[in-house]
């Protein structure tokens, strides 16, 4: 099998550390994966240039019987959900500054809707499915979001998840009324606030047991039941209340990524789900490592933090067959896209540098440490130029390409849980639903052979929450968690 690694890009993260084996009820048993499908409200996505494939349908993103047909297919295989990414502005750097034409030509993450609209069509025709959907919190007013999650947490019954970013593109931030992004490190302490208002909002203004209904009285609801939330602070004052009744999971499946050391701490208080990319189990595991101790001086559990790495499979019935597949993959990518994701990913403009440059010598120390990486997961590759660079991007874009059977593919698996510890993947596409269809077809039934994928949901007809912990009844913020206290219980 072949891999092909790639580079961790500064908003996301790397890894978690847990037993490849678990015990229950006296016997050793493996634990099962966590498999999220890894889209986005765009033509490529991960893989620039590939919507030029015939048997590519992500061009048809704007068409809502694509989405609530893949939905039903990831479902029926029992995926656990739907991790939706998403931008605000677009990849200008490559060939820059601010030019926009490398992505608008080859459509690499351009044109991009709206995540959260196509979610309720969607959960309409699905019922365990979750959907993580990616939502910034720079640019949009708590109060604000509160209710648009509240409000399709309530649509899908319980099923979605919010992966908490605070934005990576100055061009997302010239056309939301800022100059330029604000501080990386800023950008997390407006979070960390953002956060305290999200969960005052969601768990702490209504008791659950607000709504009555009450038909002879006249109440719909008891106002002695819903309190204002009177947050006051340094970037948001909110009075409250929240404007929606709690919804079946009250605060939605918080989902995280990031690197830097802000970045791992506000993981670590905040998220139950860590979306890692990188190019080897190894590298990740530090990470990993690092923030499950972080998770617990916050008095967390650290194994109860699940760490979901990228993925891009390619698979074949036969070794052969996956090597010529990913070939003909590769035929159609686009290196264009390829360097203008790279350039909005780390801030590097590739066009400054020659097509035979080896770039393990350049002065910038950012070049080097990404190439390097990719040179140890790859060693076979002589030489690193940037046409090498975008050769590991074209297909998967920023995780691991694993290309092979699906026996190796599992085994690949494995080797991730047990190197980088790892819960499970979001599984990138290089052709859409095609991909998708190989992981289901022959990847799932090698991974249910050896007991690392459930046969069916834990709770059918259950919230996201309690489908990834596999706990049925745990719809709310499980109890060790920073933010479990806020909830407004009716007992109290």
């Amino acid at each position: 099998m072949s891999l092909n690694g790639s580079h961790e890009r500064s908003d996301l993260e790397n890894g978690n550390r847990s037993s490849k084996r678990v015990k229950i009820g006296g016997e050793t048993k493996k634990k099962q994966l966590i498999l999220n499908a890894f889209v986005e409200i765009c033509s490529g996505h991960q893989s620039p240039g590939l919507w030029r494939h015939p048997n590519d349908q992500s061009h048809r993103f704007n068409d809502l019987d694509y989405w609530t047909d893949l939905a039903q297919t990831l479902e029926k295989a029992k995926f656990h959900g739907m991790f939706i990414a998403d931008v605000l502005g677009g990849y200008d750097v490559y060939k820059g500054p601010q030019n926009l034409d490398p992505a608008i030509t080859s459509a690499a993450q351009w044109p991009v809707n709206e995540p959260l609209a196509v979610v309720p069509a969607m959960a309409a025709v699905t019922k365990s499915l979750g959907f993580g959907v990616t939502v910034a919190t720079t640019y949009e007013q708590p109060y604000h979001l509160a209710r648009r999650l509240s409000t399709v947490d309530h649509l899908t019954k319980g099923r979605l998840g919010w992966n908490i970013v605070t934005g990576y593109l100055d061009s997302a931030a010239r056309n939301l009324g800022h100059t330029a992004q604000p501080d990386h490190d800023e950008r997390y302490k407006i979070a960390d606030e953002y956060l305290e208002v999200m969960y005052k909002l969601f768990e702490s203004s209504w008791r659950d047991d607000a709504v009555i209904r009450d038909v002879k009285k006249g109440w719909y609801t008891d106002p002695s039941r819903v309190r204002k939330i009177n947050h006051v602070g340094k970037y948001y004052n909110v009075p409250g209340p929240h404007i929606c009744q709690p919804s079946p999971q009250r605060t939605p499946v918080l989902m995280q990524a990031g690197t830097s050391s802000s970045g791992k701490r506000f993981a670590a208080k905040n998220a139950e789900a860590i979306f890692v990319a990188g190019h080897s189990p190894s590298v990740v595991a530090k990470s990993i490592k690092d923030i499950r101790a972080q998770a617990k001086e916050f008095g967390r559990d650290e194994n109860s933090v699940k760490f979901l790495a990228l993925m891009c499979p390619v698979l074949g019935r036969t070794e052969e067959e996956a090597k010529a597949k990913y070939e003909e993959y590769l035929s159609y990518g686009s290196e264009d896209g390829a360097f203008a994701l790279f350039g909005g990913w780390t801030g590097i403009d590739l066009s400054k540098y020659g097509d035979d440059e080896e770039l393990r010598h350049v002065e910038s120390n950012a070049i080097r440490s990404a190439v390097e990486g990719w040179s140890k997961a790859a060693p076979g590759v002589a030489k690193w130029t940037k046409h090498t660079v975008a050769k590991h991007l074209m297909v998967g874009g920023l995780g691991t390409t694993a290309v092979g059977t699906p026996e190796q593919v599992a085994d690949e698996f494995e080797r991730w849980v047990e190197e980088g510890g790892v819960d499970g993947f979001n599984i990138a596409y290089a052709i859409t639903p095609g991909s998708f269809n190989d992981v289901i077809e022959l990847l799932l039934p090698e991974l249910k052979k050896r007991g690392l994928f459930w046969d069916d949901y834990e709770v059918p007809g259950g919230t996201y929450r309690e489908n990834l912990y596999a706990i049925e009844g745990q719809s709310g913020l499980p109890a060790d968690h920073p933010a479990h206290g806020y909830r407004w219980k009716a007992e109290d």
